[in-house]
């Protein structure tokens, strides 16, 4: 059944909430009976650490396996791109250019282009 909480009356939302209520006066119950406390009743999943060694090892063989693939396409580490400069006299005519542009936009009574 995928009812949303959206969806349901105020009767059911109530009677919702006290099902969880007995859940949980129950498992208090059950957890005094066994004599352990609520926190430990819940099981947490504890994660495993890889120790330092084991990341160098994992990050080694990555290096390894990109160097092969990296070898196999004949991929070389592009150098960075020369920014290619303009002439004073290149800058001045564009300048010129975009003057009489907006010489004409301004004739025609606009403010842009």
């Amino acid at each position: 059944m995928n009812t949303s909480i959206t969806s349901l009356s105020a009767q059911q939302l109530r009677r919702a909430a006290n099902l969880k209520e007995r859940i949980e006066g129950l498992s208090h119950e059950l957890s005094r009976l066994l004599g352990t406390s609520d926190s430990e009743s819940i099981a947490t999943v504890k994660r495993k650490k890889i120790s330092a060694a084991g990341i160098a090892r994992i990050r080694a063989a990555a290096r390894k396996r990109w160097a092969k693939f990296k070898a196999a396409t004949g991929a070389a580490k592009p150098g960075r791109k020369r920014r290619r400069k303009l002439s004073a006299a290149a800058k001045a005519r564009l300048a010129a250019i975009a003057r009489e542009r907006w010489k004409k936009v301004k004739a025609a009574g606009k403010s842009r282009l």
